[in-house]
């Protein structure tokens, strides 16, 4: 991608020199083993919470940050400015403001308004305080977990969590943990919401990038091919098959692979946010 030169967002808080321990009888980071399915599903941080004791406390870690930190910090609050300048116009178009989300880049913990999460929850978005989570680590293993690397695989994971909060603002993502919440958990039909939910965030990624190269000029040759790359390695079924060697159509909760890269690729190529209903068609025809 070519960011040269572009502004980085103010939106962006820096914890890595934070790091949140379990207090006495709580329960140790350390101790914690979550699959690999687990780590790159992302996105529901009450997965990982759950397994969380309360009573965690934070201690200030003195930290020396290598060039490659530097340099993805940086990345990262310029894809995020650019999430909020394309996505400031689009809300002007419909007739709304655009309320951007903040983001917070941490390592190994954090404490969010959804609850405790570690790196292994991969990054994901609480809609309780408006905020992206992250942990920089994800990136430096996306190639070596799941074969999916490039600087736009990397900017496609930020604006697909950006995509939760343009839900979020929209009253889409209440009102679709409401059904998920009259369901219940982990049912049939709570899953297939949250599917839809996931698609669009990938359809929102792709209008996203195709607004961005508009206004910017930003994506070079074999950027889409590292995006749709990313989505394919991160479908359920891809991920279920890597982790134990079969699929459970009815546990999906982000979309299969074919799904992921077919609704990225419709944002990337149509830049239209109408065309984004992931809701309205049968869901074997998503």
């Amino acid at each position: 991608m070519k960011l040269e030169g572009r502004r980085e967002s103010t939106n962006v808080e820096d914890r890595r020199g934070k790091k949140t321990v379990a207090a006495a009888g709580g329960l140790g980071i350390g101790g914690i083993i979550i699959a690999l399915i687990v780590m790159f599903m992302g996105g529901d941080p009450s997965q990982v919470t759950e397994q969380l004791q309360q009573g965690n406390t934070t201690e200030v870690v003195e930290q020396d940050y290598s060039q490659v930190d530097v340099e993805l910090m940086t990345f990262c609050k310029r894809i995020l400015a650019g999430t909020e300048d394309v996505w400031a116009r689009e809300f002007q178009k419909m007739g709304r403001t655009y309320e951007p989300p903040k983001m917070v880049i941490f390592s190994d913990a954090v404490n969010s308004g959804c609850g405790n999460a570690t790196s292994a929850s991969g990054p994901f978005y609480c809609s309780a305080d408006e905020t992206v989570y992250l942990d920089l680590e994800f990136f430096k293993s996306m190639k070596k977990q799941i074969g999916a690397d490039g600087d736009f695989a990397y900017a496609y994971v930020i604006a697909h969590e950006v995509g939760h909060h343009v839900q979020n603002q929209l009253g889409i993502l209440g009102q679709a943990h409401q059904q998920m919440a009259n369901y219940g958990p982990n049912t049939k039909e709570s899953n297939e919401i949250s599917v839809r939910l996931e698609l669009q965030a990938d359809f929102f990624a792709g209008v996203w990038a195709y607004n961005d190269n508009k206004m910017f000029g930003s994506l070079e040759d074999g950027d889409i091919e590292e995006a749709l790359n990313a989505a394919s390695k991160i479908g359920d079924d891809y991920l279920q098959k890597q982790a134990y060697g079969r699929t459970m159509p009815e546990t999906f909760n982000h979309g299969t692979s074919a799904q992921r890269s077919r609704w990225l690729k419709k944002g990337l190529y149509t830049g239209d946010v109408s065309q984004g209903d992931t809701f309205s068609p049968a869901y074997s025809n998503l």
